[in-house]
């Protein structure tokens, strides 16, 4: 076997030395590029983009919810019930000429509670005599003892709350004039929804993500970077918001019971957030 060379050795552990510190740079940028995807509590980290996106549809209401109350007071539970009773039925049977159904007239709560008033009990008449020396005695000394006031019961108020689902919207105002005149009291609304509300948060919320979708695309070009895979994905708005014609709101309050009340339109709106990864 020859024997290698002086030069041929030193030629051969300056190449041994070389790769060795190229090797060595390998792993140190390799253990720096790996620390720096972890934060100092251990957590991967991950280069993300957020991208929000906005979607918005509007649509007639074709629902309108009114809400009153019957209350009647009386001298005894059984008469104030009775009284709440027969301004019930005067309501019912308007509304079932006005075309309402059942299903859709619904108590939300019946109650009745006691009226209580203070009253002050009579003071006792003071004989003469009954101090020294025959003089009657003074209210105000303590050997006088005047009853103090006390809660008595004075009657009974029973009430009703009721709310009642009107598909026609169109016979809201018709509607609630007459239960004004039924002795119903508190009578709130309309408002106006929409019954199949669920179809058009999911076809507002499809907006809001292709929007958002839309923006990655153009934003990643912009920015000369590939999106990899979603990594999370959340979902805000969807609150219905009534929108009014001013030109029927004006027109509807010049007079004080209209017949027709305008119910304008709702707009349903959603707002998404979406996370990529970049590649």
């Amino acid at each position: 076997m020859m024997e290698m060379s002086p030069e041929r050795k030193t030629k051969l552990y300056r190449g041994l030395k070389i790769a060795l510190i190229v090797f060595l740079a390998v792993v140190v940028a390799n253990c720096f590029f790996g620390f720096r995807n972890y934060d100092r509590y251990g957590n991967k980290i991950e280069n993300t983009i957020v991208i929000t996106g906005h979607g918005e549809i509007s649509a007639v209401p074709d629902i309108a919810n009114i809400y009153f109350t019957i209350t009647k007071d009386d001298k005894t539970v059984k008469n104030a019930q009775a009284g709440v009773a027969a301004i019930e039925g005067k309501a019912l049977a308007l509304l079932e000429a006005k075309g309402i159904e059942k299903k859709d007239i619904k108590t939300t709560n019946a109650s009745f509670n006691p009226k209580y008033e203070y009253r002050q009990a009579v003071c006792p008449p003071i004989p003469m005599g009954a101090g020294t020396a025959g003089v009657t005695v003074n209210p105000a000394s303590p050997y006088y003892y005047c009853p103090p006031s006390k809660q008595v019961i004075t009657g009974y108020t029973a009430s009703e709350n009721i709310t009642v689902k009107i598909r026609k919207t169109d016979s809201v105002g018709d509607i609630m004039q007459g239960l004004g005149t039924t002795g119903v009291s508190d009578l709130n609304g309309p408002n106006f929804t929409i019954d199949n509300e669920d179809s058009l948060k999911a076809q507002a919320r499809k907006i809001a993500i292709d929007d958002a979708q839309a923006k990655a695309k153009v934003l990643a070009k912009d920015l000369g970077i590939r999106l990899g895979k979603m990594t999370s994905f959340n979902e805000g708005g969807n609150y219905p918001t009534p929108m009014y014609d001013k030109a029927m709101m004006s027109a509807s309050s010049a007079s004080p019971t209209p017949a027709v009340i305008p119910t304008g339109e709702n707009l349903i709106t959603s707002d998404v957030t979406i996370t990529y990864e970049i590649r």
